[in-house]
Parts: C-alpha cells; structure tokens; sequence
C-alpha cells in the first residue's frame, strides 16, 4: 500500500497555502512543500508578514515552517521528490474566446500538469485541488499519460476544497467532511487511500468521504451553488421586505427555525463575493448548456442575476436618498474586502458599488482593515487604460480609519460586515459630528441597530428594512 510522505503543493495562494500548512501542522511525519512561480509570493510566506490574512493562520505556519513545511520557487525537485502532488493554481473564468463569462480557464491546470509529466522521474499521485468544471481529471489524466514514459504511473484523485475564507484554518482543522475523488480502478482506489490515510491523521474517518472522481469533481459546484441560492434567495425577499413593510431578519429568523431549512446562510446583505461563489455558478451554467440543458442553466444563472441586481439596487436607493445626485458629494464606504477576516477583495460587493459612485462623480472614501491601498487601486482599475491609479486618485481617497473616511462625507455606506463597524465598537456620535448634514448612512450587512443611530441624528437606511414601518 502508497505511504504519503513527501507533498508538494503548486500554488501557495488562498487554497494552496493554508490547507497545506495545516496538513503540516497536523502530520509531523510528512514533508510538505508549497511551490509557486512568483519569487515575490514565495518571500512574502518566508516573511513575518505573510501574504494572506486568515485568523489562526501566522501561528499554524510559524510552528512548523522550515520543520517540515517549506516554500519555494523550485517547483521541479519538488515535484520530483514528492509521492503526492496538489495542484492547487487559480482557475479564473474565461475573459475571452469560447465559454467567455462563465467557462473557467484551466490553462493555469494544464500548464502545472505538463509540468508534472515532463520532470516526474517516479509514480505520483496527482490531487485536482483548485476549483475544477466536470471532467478536468480526465483531461489531467490525457495529458500526464501522453507525456511521460510507460514506467510511471499517475493516479488522478479529486479533492475540492469547501474553506470559507475568514474560518479558513477553522474548517481546515475541524472540516465538515473531505471529499476524495477517484478513478474505481485497483490503483486509482489504492491512491484514495493513500490520501485518506493523510486526513485521517486528524480528521475523523466517518467525514472523510470516497466517491468517483467526477461525483467529486460536482459535488464543490454544487455545494457552492446551492449556499449562493439560499443568499439570493433571502435577498430577492429583502427586496420585498423593503416594498412591503416587513424586516429581513425577522422573516430569516422565521424560516430558519424550520429543521428542514436551517438558519445559515439566510443573511440578506448586497451581496456575495468571493472567488468561488459566482465563478462555480457560471460553471455550471455552461456545464448545462454545453449538456445542452437550456432549463437547468437558466435557472442557476438567475442566481447570479440576483446577485447583481441586489447590488444594482443598493446603489439606486443609495442615489435616490441623496437627493437624486451624487456628484461632488463625499460617500465613504466601510469596508472593500468580499467579507469580514478576510483581505479577499475577489468579485467583492465593494468593487462594484464604488465603480457606480465613481461614475456618478462622487468622491468617495474607502477603509478596509486589511486590504492594501495597491489592491484596492488594482480592483478598481480599468482594463487598457493608461495611468489608472492617477485617474482614480481623483475621485477615490483610500483612508486610515472609518473616521477619517467619513469626516466630511454625505453618506457612510456599510459594505463588509467587520465587527469594528459596529455601533458598540465604531464611535458614531464622533462620526455623526464630522459629517455634511443630513447625515446618510446606508447599511448593506444588517450590522447596525438603526434605532440608536437615528437618535443621533442620521438619516439609515437598512437593507431588507423599510423605515416608514417602524423598524430598527
């Protein structure tokens, strides 16, 4: 029987980097090596100042770096020394050519797995980790076995990540289930037990679940899919709520009490984002066309539709309740990246809200905790246009502090629900005092209790909550 003891990983991004890390931590007896072309990144996870933010991420990677956890930039004696390979490298949608929008571009994938083919001078185990469409093992599979000599044998398991980023290394050490993939061949169900036998080092075996391959493979789109559905779902409602008198949270409350249902994920905001929510939905969107299941993909494409038309919508209002004009008013927005603990600015709601304002020639204010002033100029840059961040710099201010965003401003809008935005931690009367009159705040996360905001004197607009009715 295949014993694991030397792991490469390729790509030491969000899924690469901690999941790894914490395989380390957890198995003292297995070498893990996290490999990726960018020397700038590979530095920055050598550094004290590591290149991603998750909440118990420093301590996990500082107890066993240079032990038995290691980064670098020679992704050949990496590959060549280790018994099993994750590849784990970005899969974006497609900009362009066949599938643009929604297909994913697995040129990051097939470049990683040629790489594999061409030094592999030993049998491996190859572990599809970044999120994949249906299929991609066997794509994998082509390849590695038309490039590489009859003596080696590869074996192509599917293990997808189900980490939500802010309780990342949470749910890497307490997971919900690990899901692997694999061909039902006599070598193929040997390497699934080979990676169990990784897991189970920690993880309880009854969670550590064994399908084929491409039940693996759709079971993260799915999952993902159906958790966005739900947050659409209650934000279609929060548009009526809005309309009708009714409050977001008290219906969310009421639905969640049902056991067929459950309370999570029922929280409206103006919207997901994330890397993985809208990008695996539009997978499966062109999934089912290519299925040619016109139904099936129209009815998950609605969910990506809401999406945007919730962030549409916040935005109207938001213009709206300023007198039908935002041009030259200051609009601070707490917060950029897609979610709290997190400096994940991937498809955030943020991103889209600010380009709106912009165009409607506003100035507005930005303060994240953790995102950098460089990413929120990239998120926010146009693709082609020369001197981006000169030309933002006009209309974008990115501050130190939610106070310093605010002062001056006609309007504070609440975009990433960081508990340091909240009225018991955020000192609103000093807020309240440096702003324009009337004083506007709009929260987009249900984070404030708007009842003892408007007794300081604003003007708050909650999503999901209509004002005329009374609620707080």
């Amino acid at each position: 029987m295949t014993v694991v003891k030397n792991v490469c990983c390729i790509g030491a991004g969000y899924v690469g980097g901690p999941t790894c890390a914490v395989l380390a931590y957890k198995c003292p007896d297995i070498k893990v090596t996290i490999v990726d072309l960018s020397e700038a990144r590979i530095a920055a996870w050598n550094s004290d100042h590591l290149p991603i933010y998750e909440p118990g991420l420093d301590e996990v990677v500082f107890a066993c770096r240079d032990k038995n956890l290691f980064f670098s930039t020679n992704v050949d004696a990496a590959i060549q020394e280790a018994d099993l390979i994750f590849v784990s490298v970005n899969t974006p949608t497609k900009k362009s050519g066949m599938g643009a929008g929604m297909a994913a571009d697995l040129a990051y994938v097939e470049s990683a797995t040629r790489r594999i083919a061409e030094v592999a001078k030993s049998s491996k185990i190859v572990v599809e980790k970044s999120t994949v469409p249906c299929r991609t093992a066997q794509s994998m599979r082509t390849i590695l076995e038309a490039n590489s000599t009859p003596e080696i044998q590869f074996d192509i398991l599917s293990n997808p990540e189900f980490l939500a980023e802010g309780t990342a290394i949470k749910d890497l050490l307490n997971p919900d289930r690990v899901l692997i993939g694999a061909l039902q061949t006599e070598s193929g169900i040997e390497a699934q037990n080979a990676l169990v036998d990784v897991y189970t080092h920690w993880v309880p075996k009854e969670r550590v679940i064994t399908t084929n391959l491409w039940s693996s493979e759709l079971s993260k789109l799915a999952a993902n899919a159906m958790l966005a559905q739900r947050i659409s779902s209650i934000n279609a409602l929060s548009a009526i709520c809005e309309a009708t008198g009714a409050d977001v949270d008290e219906v969310a409350f009421a639905c969640g009490k049902d056991t067929r249902l459950g309370s999570k994920f029922l929280k409206a905001s103006v919207g997901f984002g994330g890397s993985c929510f809208q990008k695996d939905i539009l997978n499966l969107v062109y999934l089912s066309k290519q299925l040619n299941l016109p139904e099936v993909a129209a009815y998950w494409e609605q969910v990506v539709i809401m999406n945007e038309y919730q962030k549409k919508r916040f935005v109207r209002n938001i213009i709206s309740t300023l007198f039908n004009t935002i041009t030259n008013k200051k609009i601070a927005v707490l917060g950029f990246a897609f979610k709290k603990d997190t400096g994940d600015t991937r498809e955030s709601a943020a991103i889209t809200l600010i380009k709106d304002f912009i165009q409607e020639n506003a100035r507005v204010a930005i303060y994240d905790p953790k995102v950098e002033a460089q990413q929120i100029y990239m998120d926010l840059s146009e693709p082609g246009v020369v001197d981006t961040q000169k030309q933002l710099e006009k209309n974008v201010q990115i501050c130190q502090s939610a106070y310093e965003a605010a002062d001056g401003a006609d309007a504070v809008v609440i975009v990433t629900e960081w508990d340091e935005f909240r009225d018991d931690q955020l000192d609103y009367s000093k807020i309240y005092t440096g702003m324009n009159k009337p004083a506007f705040l709009f929260d987009g996360r249900l984070l404030v209790n708007a009842q003892k905001l408007r007794q300081i004197g604003f003007k708050v607009s909650v999503i999901g909550k209509n004002e005329l009715a009374g609620t707080a």
